[in-house]
């Protein structure tokens, strides 16, 4: 059997993927998912997910989430790394809006999911990118080139993607600074009674739901979204929404949490419609932001069709 030794995290790594990792007796009491995290670089939850997988033992036993340490254990962890995802390009149509040697702007479809993850590696806007313009800024890496901000899979709208890494520096930087101007469309349940507002508190994962975001009395990240009302219906209100802020799943966590949640939204809005839309009525209308020239752009997508015939619907 293969070994390579590391002292510093106490650690050997076999040629069947075991890391063999030894506590000591100054670790005693502590918590094997927090021990082996910390040695092993990885998150608790993965830990744990491995912990209840039955691939963690100390000796030849598989250890409990709740195991604590003893100071003299061995555990061998059964880890297979993460394989790298190749991206390849793919004839996907696109809506274009405009684009030239640093950036492009594209009106992504509703029900597109961005980038490639672990079990979705094809199908994604970055896949038609590669075949429409083949450049793409590298700093995100190979699975996200060109990738500056995000709009979730049942987001559609404008979204901007650069080409080389001084336009990746430059956009990234305004979004961050706040000179980009992101404005969305959404049509939320319930009538909104206030003309204009600014929501502004903290956002977390939801501790009950790994997969949503919260927003929480601590711990988060402060989110701020400001929204207008464009026009109140019997039941609904369309509002126009821009964000300081770009929190995962801002907007339809903030709509949740003051009480009128995004039509047709999955995680965020239980409430039945009845409306043909696959997903959140949420649209990012437009973008404005500072080319490297320092001339302001403003790229702007209408209201798509599924939002229009909603609108159709509670008026008609």
């Amino acid at each position: 059997m293969y070994l390579m030794e590391h002292d510093e995290k106490r650690e050997r790594i076999t040629a069947e993927n075991t890391l063999l990792i030894s506590a000591r007796a100054d670790d005693r009491d502590a918590r094997a998912d927090i021990f082996l995290a910390g040695s092993l670089g990885l998150s608790r939850t993965n830990i744990q997910k491995l912990i209840k997988g039955g691939l963690i033992k100390a000796g030849h036993k598989a250890i409990r989430s709740n195991y604590r340490l003893r100071g003299d254990e061995l555990f061998a962890v059964e880890y297979q790394p993460p394989q790298p995802l190749k991206v390849e390009p793919e004839n996907i149509h696109l809506n274009i809006i405009y684009q030239n040697d640093d950036f492009i702007v594209v009106n992504k479809a509703r029900g597109m999911v961005v980038h490639p993850a672990a079990g979705n590696s094809g199908g994604t806007l970055v896949n038609a990118l590669l075949y429409h313009c083949g450049d793409l800024s590298g700093i995100n890496g190979c699975i996200r080139p060109g990738i500056v901000h995000r709009l979730d899979k049942d987001t559609s709208g404008v979204m901007v993607v650069a080409k080389n890494d001084d336009a990746h520096v430059d956009l990234s930087a305004q979004i961050h600074d706040k000179t980009a101007v992101r404005e969305y469309l959404a049509i939320v349940h319930g009538t909104v009674k206030e003309q204009s507002g600014m929501i502004k508190t903290l956002i977390g994962r939801d501790p009950k739901d790994r997969q949503k975001m919260a927003v929480a009395a601590k711990g988060g990240r402060e989110a701020v979204t400001h929204y207008w009302i464009l026009e109140r219906f019997p039941c609904y209100t369309l509002l126009r929404l821009r964000l300081d802020t770009g929190r995962t799943h801002q907007i339809r966590a903030h709509m949740e949490h003051i009480g009128h949640p995004v039509v047709g939204d999955p995680k965020y809005s239980p409430r039945r419609h009845g409306f043909a839309i696959k997903g959140q009525a949420l649209h990012s209308m437009s973008l404005e932001f500072s080319d490297r020239h320092g001339e302001r752009r403003l790229f702007t997508a209408p209201l798509p069709e599924d939002m229009t015939e909603i609108i159709e619907k509670i008026t008609g």
